[in-house]
């Protein structure tokens, strides 16, 4: 019975073979697009669920009553107090991220940008699949250490042997193990691991680090199962008071499970990457509505064809056939397409990969054996087999015999409406898509050309190592800045704490001045630059003036932003003002014009900006203009020649503000690819559906011709019904664009306003997209030969 049914599937199939490709190619793209989201969806929502005791495993968050912050980080003396004092907890291990290790390979010095250190328990907690070595081998010695093997590959042009001594910073290490790459969905991207014990071989640094006050450590803890949370983060709580001597408990811990760490939204910084739940929920009803647009082809042909399928349906029917055999016959046709079309979907997919990975910067490998690309598939062809199958069948089974052969069906009336309504659909939805790609797109464009308050053009930024620190870090400072001078490629040099495009330093109850309420604490920005920053950047002052060089007095002076002095409520006029920062008693010199030192995603903030030499690691150097390979000649012999075994990395200050607006980029271009897609897999549709109105109306343009008719009122006749039906779809799609566009624009501080144009600009593309799609088949059918189409009467 199975076997007939596929038989009979693949003649209907056969005999009807332009409809049959035009459902293929467009359930294929569709469920290729559908697919490449839900890699992607499942991508994200699985974030570190590889991990086995994932359930029990959390990091501990230090959360700043007083000042409203909270911190990934805690105190280094806390995973062993908590070990000891709360006994739900089975064992805790420490993270550093925050240095830049200079690895010496074969004399060839570069920083490696994800190195962790880590204490001995953390391969306890976490699961690493070992290729060599051991996690035993690595605990217990601090010159030991751990490689990807990207990183063995990229240091070592090949898989190291275990014993290879490897040399970071001064201190030369031993290669204990080399461990897969962490998979994409993986918060630890590290590409190297060397114990914690290392990093605390300085004794100046654990000295600052055992201090109870200082929060530089991620803390992990693996709790034993059924363990209530609740209550043992009360403890650990208690035990971060007791021993810091927070007798007014001004801080508190709380605890964050692994598989929740992605989505964290309320971190004052991170050092793993976030993942953003608006951007899963939108995408996955993108993918979903990809593939209902996909299917809707299908179900409108197959229903639109009925009448062309009556009579067969009917003769089966007086023959024996009863209604559950018709359903399961065209159930196997749907799945027969759906099946090709899934098979197309698998070979798209995997050529899709690299431009996928390109677009999202995700780094997806999906070989044919690949769990992950079968899964997605299988749902996939799963929801689309559905979605296709039910109704058509339901149709198609339901013919009665005797109104068939009667000429007369009251459903083709209802299926009629349907089919508009679906079409509707499927360009409103098109529509929604269209108008989201322009807005998106302006939204871009307004972030490159706001006025940032300062100029990011031409201007090189470079780090100084981290081991450089206190009086010395200034010392080289001004001897790079004295050498790049002399260069005439070279037209400021200056430094401050980091990098103006995305100031993360901030400080709460660090500030006062005259009339201050005492219990008034705000959070505000600090900016550590030097005399020279304001004409290296261009900073625009709307009141007094910057910091000179030489001034003694300009070293406890501060200057401040115009959002500082109005949410500080300082009284006009402000220079001349006391203003205590850090505890330098000191004077309002100058109010800076607002300049925007975040995403445009947040609203400016109050800053402050201060002298203090021995912060400053990030140098600025502007360029004169069409001097660039001369610059960095410069840059690289002058770093060379005052840090001698310190590799150089700089980048463009544009680039660095790019990278802030990464995801949005990607969201962009994600949105033009889909709704491209969505657009021509609805007009494949509508292609389909002019085609066989043409056909099913050929005898009556035939009449029309003999009887006169030109062509451009048969044109005329076979086009107007199909656009009313896009132009009652563009206006249903005008309110819900806006609608979702204002949603997603909320996100920015700065943003653009949605204007009239935009929305009909989206309408008359899809519109004229419609336009020449019904054209090309009801022009071709107007200027058919009408002799030919009456002929068979």
């Amino acid at each position: 019975m199975i076997w007939n049914y596929c038989k009979s599937a693949w003649r209907g199939i056969w005999k009807n073979t332009s409809t049959a490709v035009i459902n293929i190619i467009g359930l294929s793209v569709g469920m290729t697009s559908a697919a490449l989201i839900f890699l992607w969806v499942q991508n994200e929502i699985s974030f570190d669920t590889n991990q086995p005791a994932a359930n029990n495993i959390y990091r501990l968050t230090t959360n700043l009553t007083s000042a409203g912050w909270k911190w990934e980080t805690t105190p280094l003396l806390l995973a062993d107090a908590v070990v000891k004092e709360v006994p739900q907890v089975e064992t805790a291990a420490r993270l550093y991220s925050g240095d830049m290790p200079v690895f010496d390979i074969n004399n060839t010095l570069s920083y490696e940008k994800k190195c962790g250190y880590v204490d001995d328990d953390w391969f306890k907690i976490f699961h690493f699949e070992f290729i060599e070595g051991s996690a035993a081998a690595f605990c217990g010695d601090p010159n030991s250490i751990i490689l990807t093997l990207s990183a063995a590959r990229k240091y070592f042009g090949g898989r190291p042997e275990i014993g290879t001594a490897i040399r970071v910073d001064s201190t030369n290490y031993v290669l204990k193990g080399v461990i897969q790459d962490a998979p994409s969905n993986s918060s630890f991207q590290y590409t190297a691991y060397i114990p914690l014990g290392s990093l605390l071989k300085n004794p100046d640094r654990r000295a600052n680090d055992e201090n109870w006050e200082n929060a530089n450590y991620i803390t992990f803890i693996k709790v034993r199962p059924g363990t209530n949370r609740t209550s043992v983060t009360r403890k650990i709580t208690g035990v971060l008071q007791q021993y810091s001597g927070d007798t007014e408990k001004q801080s508190d811990i709380s605890l964050v499970n692994l598989k929740d760490l992605h989505f964290e939204d309320d971190l004052q910084s991170s050092f793993f990457a976030s993942g953003n739940k608006n951007a899963v929920y939108i995408f996955s009803g993108l993918g979903i509505l990809l593939l209902v647009i996909a299917c809707i082809n299908y179900v409108n042909l197959t229903t639109a064809k009925s009448s062309l399928r009556a009579k067969e349906v009917s003769v089966r029917k007086i023959v024996g056939a009863n209604r559950i055999q018709l359903f399961c016959q065209f159930l196997a046709e749907a799945f027969l397409i759906s099946g090709i079309a899934a098979l197309a979907t698998v070979v798209l997919v995997h050529f899709c990969v690299p431009a996928f990975n390109a677009i999202t910067g995700m780094n997806f490998v999906l070989p044919f054996n690949s769990p992950s690309l079968w899964k997605v598939i299988g749902i996939t062809l799963f929801s689309a087999f559905l979605l296709n199958s039910i109704y058509p069948a339901l149709v198609l089974s339901s013919l009665k015999p005797l109104g068939v052969f009667r000429g007369f069906t009251i459903f083709s009336i209802r299926d009629s409406f349907l089919r508009r309504v679906l079409v509707i659909f499927q360009f409103a939805i098109s529509v929604v898509l269209i108008a989201g790609t322009i807005i998106v797109y302006r939204q871009m464009q307004f972030i490159q050309q706001t006025n940032l308050g300062y100029n990011k053009s031409q201007v090189l930024i470079t780090h100084l190592p981290p081991d450089i620190a206190g009086r010395r870090r200034s010392e080289i400072v001004d001897e790079i800045k004295s050498d790049l001078l002399r260069q005439s490629s070279i037209q400021y040099v200056t430094a401050a704490n980091q990098a103006i495009v995305n100031i993360g330093s901030y400080s709460s109850g660090s500030a006062d001045w005259n009339g201050r309420d005492t219990s008034f604490n705000p959070k505000i920005a600090q900016l550590s630059a030097d005399p020279d920053f304001a004409r290296a950047l261009q900073l625009h002052m709307k009141q007094g003036r910057w910091f000179e060089r030489g001034n003694q007095a300009d070293k406890s002076n501060v200057v401040l932003n115009e959002e500082a002095i109005r949410e500080l409520k300082i009284p006009s006029p402000a220079i001349g003002q006391r203003f205590t920062w850090k505890g330098k008693a000191g004077l309002i010199i100058g109010v800076v014009q607002d300049f925007k030192f975040h995403s445009l995603h947040d609203k400016t903030g109050p800053l402050v900006a201060f002298q203090n030499p021995s912060w400053n690691s990030t140098i600025y150097i502007r360029m004169a203009p069409n001097t660039l390979p001369q610059a960095i000649t410069a840059l690289n012999k002058t770093w060379h020649a005052v840090l001698p075994g310190s590799p150089l990395e700089y980048e463009f200050l544009d680039d660095t503000f790019n990278k802030l607006y990464e995801a949005d980029q990607q969201a962009s271009a994600l949105l033009l690819v889909f709704a491209a897609i969505a657009v021509a897999i609805s007009c494949l549709g509508l292609f389909g559906l002019a085609t066989f109105t043409a056909e099913k109306r050929s005898k009556e343009i035939g009449i029309r011709k003999v009887l006169g008719a030109s062509i451009l009122s048969i044109t005329r006749l076979l086009t107007t019904d199909f656009l009313r039906l896009v132009a009652l779809a563009v206006i249903i799609a005008f309110p819900i664009g806006w609608w979702a566009m204002n949603k997603w624009l909320e996100g920015f501080a700065y943003r653009i306003q949605i204007s009239g144009w935009t929305l009909i600009a989206s309408g008359l593309l899809a519109l004229m997209v419609a336009v020449i799609t019904i054209s090309s088949q009801a022009i071709r059918a107007a200027m058919a030969d009408p002799v030919s189409r009456l002929r068979t009467e």
